[in-house]
């Protein structure tokens, strides 16, 4: 079955509705356009998002774990709290998306766009952030940033 937003958001609501926790881990969701859409607390662990618009969608909590967001369009979204361990954000846009908080041990972010994003409290251990761009990204601590061994070429303005 090909998913559309229309089922996505319809499966969240019914699952929400019944106090089910929704689950969509390892689902082929690329090119999908849910700007906007409520993920918060769900399980897209393994999903295929290459390409998705996620564009002010709320992901607080959700677990994107080994999830494969190359080139997904993650402006303004919110991944506060969220499991991102191991997750692929290769040239995804994350500007202006919120991190807080988020887990992204071991996630390749290289060539991401990180500008203004919030990443305080974000564990970037093991993360890969080679040429992306951090400009007035609003960061951790300087010891949370060294934490992370792969930055070589990353573009981080102060």
């Amino acid at each position: 079955m090909q998913w559309t937003r229309y089922h996505i958001e319809l499966a969240v609501h019914w699952l929400r509705v019944h106090r089910m926790t929704v689950d969509l881990a390892d689902t082929d969701l690329h090119t999908i356009d849910l700007r906007g859409a409520d993920l918060s607390r769900t399980n897209l662990s393994g999903a295929n998002l290459r390409w998705a618009d996620l564009r002010w969608a709320n992901l607080r909590g959700a677990n994107l774990r080994e999830a494969d967001l190359r080139w997904a369009n993650l402006c303004w979204a919110n991944l506060r709290e969220a499991d991102l361990r191991w997750a692929n954000l290769r040239e995804a846009d994350l500007s202006r998306t919120n991190l807080s908080g988020a887990n992204l041990r071991e996630a390749d972010l290289r060539e991401a766009n990180l500008c203004w994003a919030d990443m305080c409290d974000a564990d970037l251990c093991g993360a890969n952030l080679c040429l992306a761009d951090m400009c007035d990204a609003d960061m951790m601590t300087d010891e949370a940033l060294a934490k992370s061994p792969n930055r070589e070429g990353t573009d981080a303005n102060d």
